[in-house]
């Protein structure tokens, strides 16, 4: 499934309440720093997860995160990360004064989408049983067979899965090089390196 009818690009926008949100990817280090700060909020104070295990190593590695704003001021998160056929949601936090709106559905729909132009075809997630209906009505999701519930940083959690069908435009290997070269979640826009290329062009 895709979640919208357009691949998310970074800086897409969506108006809630009367404040626009905007959608883009983390690709700088005042990115980052705003990501934690709005998950040390929503997991370390409001549900007293240990700082150890909120920053669990998975961070930087194989890992795309999205930062809802609003006025320029960061109000939700999400991290995903890439594995072999699947692509894993995780760590969506959205400050409480925004989970009313359309944020938190913004996000996911925003994951999903990247996922699937990335050419994924399955995402899954762990969800606190509460979600879980969220998941299924919103996403066609489900939950995994024959898996148990389980617990981390106290909090029991079920196994989601949901399908993504790649868009015509999907990235793939045999995708333009200068597009595979560009921005995670920019391949509709010229990169910085295209304009390298085109200034090698001058010497040629």
């Amino acid at each position: 499934m895709n979640a919208l009818n357009k691949p998310a690009m970074a800086g897409s926008v969506v108006t809630t309440f009367r404040s626009p949100v905007e959608i883009s990817v983390a690709q700088t280090l005042s990115d980052i720093m705003q990501i934690v700060a709005v998950r040390a909020v929503v997991y370390m104070s409001e549900q007293d997860c240990p700082f150890h295990e909120e920053y669990d190593g998975n961070d930087f590695g194989g890992a795309t995160h999205l930062i809802a704003r609003v006025e320029g001021e960061p109000v939700g998160v999400l991290r995903l990360r890439w594995f072999a056929d699947f692509a894993k949601l995780e760590r969506l936090a959205v400050l409480r004064e925004h989970r009313g709106g359309r944020t938190t559905f913004m996000l996911i729909d925003a994951a999903f989408d990247l996922a699937a132009r990335k050419g994924y075809r399955k995402i899954a997630g762990h969800a606190q049983p509460r979600l879980v209906p969220f998941w299924i009505r919103k996403y066609n999701g489900r939950i995994r067979p024959g898996r148990e519930k389980f617990m981390f940083s106290d909090y029991e959690y079920t196994e989601v899965e949901a399908d993504l069908t790649p868009p015509p435009e999907a990235i793939h290997i045999d995708s333009d090089p200068m597009v595979l070269l560009r921005p995670e979640g920019e391949w509709d826009r010229p990169g910085i390196l295209e304009r390298s290329a085109a200034r090698s062009k001058g010497f040629a």
